[in-house]
């Protein structure tokens, strides 16, 4: 069978290198597959193949810079809850990611269907998301909106 491709599992199995390749690139996106190759202890090569399969397998999804919202002009974040008719989930998670300053979307279980990450330029804004956006789509029963006051970061994710 092919790597990762093990009927039943649903995550791909990751060995040290692969572990420490995300590690690195989690702290340093920018870093050269040089300097990775040189950290790791591998070589150019390898580290080129591992860091291909890695992304065609889509273990690694994409490069970017980690922006500061508050300083990027996004002063009021928020998580809002939203109970949805069961039949619309479907049909309403595309609609959800195209409302301007929806940052992340969740299908969660429990009281409520659907967890947004929510940041705007000021409070007017996420009224405007909330009460305009959200709660003219179709299918959407209530929402509720937890302010977020300051937000620190975890710990990375292991893996």
């Amino acid at each position: 069978m092919a790597h990762g491709s093990d009927l039943g599992r649903t995550v791909l199995a990751l060995d040290d290198i692969d572990r420490a390749i995300l590690a690195a690139l989690s702290a340093d996106g920018r870093l050269a597959v040089r300097a990775l190759a040189e950290r790791l202890h591998i070589s150019r090569t390898n580290a080129y193949a591992r860091l291909d399969r890695l992304i065609s397998e889509g273990v690694i999804t994409g490069f970017g810079a980690q922006i500061d919202p508050r300083r990027a002009g996004l002063g009021t974040s928020a998580y809002i809850l939203i109970t949805v008719e069961q039949t619309s989930w479907r049909t309403m998670s595309a609609e959800l990611r195209e409302i301007p300053y929806v940052e992340h979307v969740s299908l969660v279980g429990g009281d409520f269907d659907i967890l947004l990450l929510v940041r705007t330029p000021d409070n007017a804004s996420l009224r405007d998301v909330v009460l305009e956006r959200l709660q003219a789509l179709d299918g959407v029963r209530s929402t509720r909106t937890w302010l977020i006051f300051e937000e620190q970061a975890g710990a990375a994710p292991r893996v």
